[in-house]
């Protein structure tokens, strides 16, 4: 039977340092949970840090990436414009009385309607007034329109939804495959018109194509059809959710 060899001496357990090591390690932990148990979190400015890291990284739930440049604004991140009100809020009252007065003022009153609405303040015009038939192009009408509610109303409101609507009857010829299309091309270009021409930041933009899916009246008649062909400017009471 062959014999057992005897381990070294020394060699059993760990090493001497370890047992100072593992000491300061301890201290280190207990002087750590001192200084948590000694603070405060506060969770809104820890969750704005969240919310701008993953927006600087261009990162969002569920793995989606999204340019920087349509991300919303949020007050306290870091994106913000210099001069960009933080808490703005909307007087929906104040808005609506003061882009009606205009329009009474000018007589457009029946091509452009205002209301209050539980999102803020909704200005729908009408396409024939922005728009020629099937076209994407704005009137010179259309342009000055805007460029006055602009100026009116870009220091007042939070943020603006510009959402271009359509009729139910399908396109026919032209550039654009379909409504959504041209919904989408119209509400793009006054929102870039309300950005370059009146100067409302680009941060405050969002531009929505909604085709036929929100008619204000069913598609039975000319007249009906032409009250759903239009663009709206929906004055937010907030910014959107990201």
């Amino acid at each position: 039977m062959a014999r057992k060899k005897k381990a070294p001496e020394g060699s059993v357990g760990a090493p001497l340092y370890m047992a100072t090591y593992g000491d300061m390690v301890t201290l280190l932990l207990c002087f750590f949970v001192l200084l948590f148990a000694m603070s405060a979190i506060d969770t809104q400015k820890f969750e704005q840090a969240a919310i701008s890291l993953r927006g600087s990284l261009g990162i969002l739930k569920g793995g989606t990436t999204i340019e920087e440049s349509i991300l919303p604004y949020q007050s306290g991140e870091t994106g913000r414009s210099p001069g960009a009100a933080p808490h703005l809020e909307l007087d929906t009252r104040h808005v609506a009385h003061t882009v009606n007065s205009y329009l009474r003022a000018e007589g457009l009153d029946k091509s452009i309607q205002v209301s209050v609405t539980q999102r803020g303040v909704a200005v729908s015009i009408s396409e024939q007034f922005l728009f020629a038939s099937g076209s994407a192009e704005l009137r010179p009408g259309g342009q000055r329109a805007l460029y006055k509610i602009a100026t009116l109303i870009r220091d007042k409101v939070p943020a603006i939804s510009v959402e271009g609507h359509t009729d139910s009857v399908p396109l026919r010829g032209g550039i654009y495959r379909d409504n959504w299309g041209l919904s989408s091309m119209r509400a793009a270009v006054v929102a870039s018109y309300l950005e370059s021409a009146g100067e409302i930041e680009s941060m405050k933009l969002q531009a929505v194509g909604l085709g036929p899916s929100r008619p204000v009246v069913p598609n039975d008649t000319p007249e009906h059809r032409a009250l759903n062909r239009r663009v709206e400017l929906v004055f937010l009471s907030q910014y959107p959710k990201q």
